[in-house]
């Protein structure tokens, strides 16, 4: 960790701190490594330790990176099986953080980004729980009553794969970015193969390994899911082909935690279709057009993608590795058009 590059008022941060805790404690912030497209901070009040998340200084879009209604979610669900670090206080006000922000718990977990844990490393065997805990936590997402806790007014639920074309094209418009091989032929698959409209849950809509926190020991132990900016009401099956794709089996389009010398033992990989299977058995939910979601899971991370590698071309971005984020969107096009076949743009 490393000294705070954008100043955050102590004195305001404690006094906000104390209010919501009680007591008054000397606080602390370093920064953190990690948290994608927003900021996060190790904060130390007294004995006890959390993690504030900021807002980026420049957003990718009008609607990302919502740190109160982000907070407002984790504040619904936290009592409702789902494993997310403890809400503790947000607040809108500039002058504390220079951004909205909010504070929450600190777990002790390691996302899976890269590498694995060497103590998965060492126990190959076990490596096949941490896919297994990454299923049965998204089926504890959605199984979540959304309108019993309270987040009926977090999404529009009514027509919701209906706009998803339509308000994605107009997202990526509004970046002013190169053109994208693929997007607008994809586009009209979609639309042309759409779906019915199914039971809507609440979705998390960036769901993979490095955004949920495991215990550093085997076997593994999945302790929180984090990074919610992107939840919403919607449909579930897009949460889980978009988790698919980083899963790291043969033809992986972005495989995570099989780029370094620590990885996880190609024989202990669970298939991807059998975590599906695993899925479908434990939620109940049809998957019999997983196949549009696949296309579209692509399609969409693409336009999420160069979002952030817009960003970096006009020099809003401090993330070196957003650098990289626009071969990842060609990547993404690619596979999506492929899985598309004839008339989405394949041969």
């Amino acid at each position: 960790m490393n000294a705070v590059e954008t100043p955050i008022d102590l004195h305001r941060l404690g006094a906000l701190l104390d209010h919501r805790l009680g007591g008054t404690e000397p606080v602390t912030v370093e920064t953190m490594r990690g948290g994608g497209s927003c900021e996060i901070f190790a904060v130390r009040r007294g004995d006890q330790a959390y993690v504030l998340r900021r807002a980026p200084a420049h957003a990718s879009s009008t609607t990302a990176h919502d740190m109160l209604r982000e907070f407002r979610i984790l504040d619904a669900i936290k009592d409702a099986g789902v494993p997310v670090p403890r809400p503790i206080a947000a607040d809108g006000d500039p002058a504390i953080a220079g951004t909205p922000f909010y504070v929450m718990s600190r777990v002790e977990g390691v996302p899976v980004r890269g590498s694995i844990p060497p103590a998965w490393v060492n126990s190959p065997d076990t490596q096949h729980r941490a896919f297994e805990e990454l299923i049965d936590a998204l089926v504890a997402i959605h199984a979540v009553d959304w309108e019993a806790v309270g987040l009926a007014g977090i999404g529009n639920p009514s027509g919701y794969l209906e706009r998803q074309v339509g308000r994605w094209l107009a997202q990526l418009s509004s970046y002013g970015s190169r053109p994208l091989d693929g997007v607008a032929p994809l586009a009209a698959w979609l639309e042309q193969h759409r779906p019915p409209e199914r039971p809507l849950a609440l979705v998390h809509g960036d769901y993979k390994l490095d955004n949920v926190l495991f215990a550093p020991s085997a076997p593994p132990e999945l302790l929180a899911v984090v990074d919610w900016e992107m939840a919403t009401i919607g449909d579930p099956l897009v949460d889980l082909a978009w988790a698919m794709i980083f899963h790291p089996g043969p033809g992986a389009t972005m495989a995570l935690g099989m780029a370094g010398p620590e990885t996880f033992a190609a024989e202990s990989l669970p298939p991807a279709d059998a975590l599906i299977d695993r899925y479908a058995t434990r939620s109940g939910r049809d998957l019999g057009d997983l196949g549009w979601y696949h296309v579209f899971a692509r399609w969409k991370l693409a336009i999420v993608l160069e979002g952030t590698y817009a960003k970096h071309l006009r020099g809003e971005s401090r993330n070196p590795s957003h650098a990289f984020f626009g071969q990842a969107a060609d990547r993404l096009l690619a596979s999506a058009t492929a899985m598309a076949g004839p008339g989405g743009g394949g041969e």
